[in-house]
């Protein structure tokens, strides 16, 4: 039996679904052809990744200004460098 490879947006409709809590995980099982453990499973992972989604902008920008300071301390230790070499070449 082959794997079934599920999208993102149908595992979000039906964990929404689950959410709304309009029918049971049996009700949405055979509704959508999948198990209810499956629906349990991205419930719980959507609910653990609920907080990257608001905090992900913040998060982003802090990583580029940290990763631009690095870019910037790198070219000013190689920019020492060649300056520590030109000045002992005049000397």
């Amino acid at each position: 039996m082959k794997r079934r490879k599920f999208t993102p947006s149908f595992k979000t409709k039906v964990v929404l679904d689950a959410l709304k809590e309009r029918q049971t995980t049996s009700e949405l099982a055979v509704k959508h052809q999948i198990t209810p453990q499956q629906i349990s499973t991205w419930k719980r992972e959507f609910l653990n990744g609920a907080e990257q989604v608001f905090g992900s902008k913040k998060k982003s920008q802090k990583d580029l200004a940290q990763q631009e300071k690095e870019e910037l301390l790198k070219v000013i230790g190689q920019q020492k460098i060649d300056i520590d070499f030109l000045k002992k070449a005049l000397m």
